[in-house]
């Protein structure tokens, strides 16, 4: 019998507990499955529960630990996959779309395989936009199982497009979840959802078995309760892979101990046209980070920064989805705006894509030299907190909003990872999100995971969500 609830605990401390032999696998597996099948269609945050699969997994890893083969700390803990991972065993892979809702593969994505030899436990497929967006969504409603909702607020968006893998961490109905950015979909739902979230560097993480919608922009990361169980999740899905050729040599081992040069910097005019309170709890986690960094604000060159994503990303997505568009199948989707937006990619010139890439090439170079003089940049998360479920939405993709720190760090594959840093009156969380140079998550983890244990906000969660106590 477990003495104390794993619900939002810790990766960290579930890990500790699991290899202590304090907990069981196979409970805490039956307990986040129990959550998965109640909560998942309320929250309209899983597709598929691998009930079968996971507690085969679980009994395999109680009896492993049991017998003294620990694999490390996601050994024996469950966990959701963004439902655009291929997934083996005749589990669905619905890419977010009813036109794909049967669709099954007969191999598991690199980053699906790594973590069962990691020992962690497969335990759900989780919702998100249909195609993850590319089609140039403006509403929640575009996903097969409707439009996910926040775990602070039903009447809220999660957030796209990795919207059940926020939700599902957020609720507590798995520690962690793995979701996929191409420009805020991991970033988006962290901060919509009050949890913690990592975008890796561009190729830390393979891409093999994940829907592709934009090769030059796609990362792989994980979605926890902290930063600190961010990087425990990294270490294990990290690293070289044969079968995606962008997939980076660079190994990555988890470590706080970084060195530091105690500077912080901010994009000038940050903070033009985002929401009051956003803007509020993001100066009061300024006046925080000055006890110990300083903070400066950052001049950056005057360069076409979203228009150069936004075109990257709209001729990318027109080339991965080049038979799908010439069979008419868009007319299958959720969205209208889904409908004709992968005809709308089409149009989008080679010179122009080229000019883009050139421009990138500079843009990376230019912000090299500026972040070289610092830990990290800092922003919000996002320019609002979570929006009504059935409004549209202004996205900086569609060009309807500003978002040059998410611009910058998806077109030059920067990691960024966001954590919760307050409220606003109507209890929703906001975020803020630290972006290092490439290759240095370490750094930005180290310094999330310090802003986080002198914090509350990720220790908070939804009363009604909260594990039950026997009276």
């Amino acid at each position: 019998m477990m003495s104390e609830s794993p619900i939002f605990m810790s990766v960290r401390e579930l890990g500790y507990r699991i290899k202590s032999k304090d907990i069981s696998p196979v409970e805490v597996t039956k307990i986040f499955l129990a959550r998965l099948e109640k909560y998942g269609p309320e929250y309209n945050s899983v597709v598929t529960v691998t009930t079968d699969l996971a507690l085969e997994q679980a009994q395999l890893a109680e009896n492993e630990i049991m017998s003294g083969e620990y694999k490390g700390p996601l050994h024996g803990i469950p966990y959701g996959a963004k439902d655009l991972l291929a997934t083996s065993g005749g589990i669905p892979t619905t890419w977010g779309a009813k036109l794909f809702e049967k669709q099954t593969f007969n191999y598991d994505a690199t980053v699906i395989s790594k973590l069962r030899k990691s020992g962690a436990i497969l335990a759900a497929k989780l919702s998100m936009v249909e195609l993850a967006g590319g089609m140039g969504y403006r509403q929640p409603n575009a996903s097969i199982s409707g439009p996910c909702k926040s775990p602070w607020d039903k009447s809220k968006w999660a957030g796209g497009s990795s919207s059940g893998s926020g939700s599902a961490v957020g609720c507590g109905l798995v520690p962690f979840a793995i979701g996929s950015e191409t420009w805020g979909s991991i970033l988006s739902p962290a901060n919509n959802c009050g949890i913690s979230g990592l975008r890796p560097t561009y190729g830390r993480v393979s891409r093999h078995g994940a829907m592709a919608l934009s090769w030059t922009l796609d990362k792989l990361g994980p979605l926890a309760l902290s930063a600190d169980d961010c990087g425990l999740i990294l270490q294990e899905i990290s690293g070289k892979d044969q079968k995606d050729p962008s997939s980076s040599k660079n190994a990555f081992t988890y470590n706080r101990d970084t060195p530091r040069r105690n500077k912080l910097g901010i994009i000038r005019n940050v903070l033009d046209d985002i929401d009051d309170q956003v803007r509020s709890n993001f100066i009061k986690s300024i006046n925080h980070l000055k006890t110990k960094f300083e903070i400066v604000e950052v001049d950056i060159p005057d360069l076409p920064y979203q228009e150069v994503t936004r075109t990257i990303m709209l001729a990318e997505s027109s080339s991965a989805f080049e038979s799908f568009t010439e069979k008419g199948l868009a007319r299958n989707l959720t969205a209208p705006e889904d409908r004709y937006g992968p005809y709308a990619r089409t149009s989008v010139l080679a010179k122009d894509y080229i000019k883009a890439l050139r421009i990138r090439a500079v843009m990376a170079q230019q912000i090299h030299e500026d972040m070289a003089k610092f830990d990290a940049f800092i922003s919000p998360t996002r320019n609002t907190p979570a929006s009504p479920i059935d409004d549209e939405f202004r996205g900086a993709i569609t060009g309807a909003s500003r978002d040059i720190m998410g611009a910058v760090g998806n077109a030059l594959g920067l990691p960024s990872v966001s954590v919760p840093n307050g409220f606003t009156s109507n209890k929703l969380p906001t975020g803020i999100q630290f972006m290092g140079r490439a290759f240095q998550e370490n750094k930005i983890l180290s310094i999330a995971s310090d802003f986080q244990e002198e914090s509350e906000w990720h220790n908070q969660h939804p009363i009604e969500l909260l594990p039950k106590t026997e009276p």
